[in-house]
């Protein structure tokens, strides 16, 4: 598992920008971690929330913006040159286009909170001609809602098991935060099915 504790103790909130600007822009790269790991930072008094916060929304929404001007000049066959590389399979790209295509803005705002999906919305998005404005809007506000999302795990790991963490190593800690993750994942994807089941005629 990758350890990112020491890259943000290093760096501080560059190694934040980066980490989350990269997953953002299409790269496969656990941001959700280090954007727990950053609350659970706060909690300890290492880092101070109001610019986690502000690194964590800017680097998100700069780094989607950036993956969905790449989509709309190089297209999806270059997409898909791309996917293949970092191991996404034909069948997800596709299932990711048609979600974003069906739902436009609100696809891409409710890609931002699902794991898998979040890093391939933005140069999908881009490649399927969602107006920039609509895309802009959607993208800022669901960077607004998952980034403070993602670091209150991470500290109400702190507040609630502390103790506990602060006994144990390090990789066991990453662990209990990916745990966390995965669970509001399958809250996520639960809601997605919803989304994608309910009729078009209903708001």
């Amino acid at each position: 598992m990758l350890d990112l504790a020491p890259l943000i103790g290093h760096w501080g909130y560059a190694a934040i920008f980066l980490v989350v600007f990269l997953g953002n822009l299409g790269l496969p790269i656990p941001e959700e971690t280090i954007l727990s790991l950053s609350g659970y930072l706060v909690w300890r008094g290492e880092l101070r929330l109001p610019m986690v916060l502000a690194v964590g929304v800017i680097s998100a929404a700069a780094g989607d913006n950036l993956g969905y001007w790449l989509g709309r000049a190089y297209g999806r066959q270059a997409i898909e040159r791309y996917g293949c590389r970092v191991l996404v399979t034909p069948e997800r790209l596709e299932s990711v286009w048609r979600f974003v295509t069906r739902h436009g803005s609100l696809g891409v705002f409710a890609a931002r909170f699902i794991p898998g999906v979040r890093f391939m919305a933005g140069p999908l998005a881009g490649a399927a001609g969602i107006p920039p404005a609509r895309f802009v809007l959607a993208n800022l506000l669901g960077a607004a809602i998952y980034v403070p999302y993602a670091v209150g795990i991470g500290y109400a790991i702190g507040y609630g098991l502390g103790a506990y963490v602060e006994r144990i190593h390090r990789v066991e800690y990453l662990v209990l935060i990916t745990a966390a993750l995965v669970a509001a994942a399958l809250v996520g994807r639960r809601a997605l099915g919803a989304i994608r089941g309910r009729p078009k005629g209903r708001a």
